[in-house]
């Protein structure tokens, strides 16, 4: 679905959930994602239902991930850089606050 460009950027080294990906700088966090295959971002904190990037131009936020310990981040607004930790965002834990 996603081809990767050719690109002459300085090559970085990210990890995403543990893994080692090496890309390139100029490249959002997102493009770089999808250029290595990845196509999981996160759960709809709803449904549970798995989600990925759509508009990759900071509108939809369906690109949201853990970058660097700050969660809800717009991959698709943020340039990759040497050494990024980045995380699947998770899904935030709902509680029952019914009283019985």
């Amino acid at each position: 679905m996603f081809k990767k460009l050719p690109q002459n950027g300085e090559k970085v080294s990210i990890d995403f959930e543990g893994k080692r990906l090496e890309t390139v700088t100029g490249q959002t966090v997102a493009a770089a994602l999808l250029g290595s295959g990845e196509m999981l971002f996160r759960e709809s904190a709803v449904t549970g239902q798995p989600r990925s990037v759509y508009c990759m131009m900071g509108v939809c936020f369906e690109c949201l991930l853990e970058i660097d310990g700050k969660p809800n981040q717009q991959s698709c607004m943020i340039l990759v850089q040497e050494g990024m930790k980045i995380r699947r965002q998770q899904r935030p834990i709902m509680e029952n606050h019914a009283s019985a």
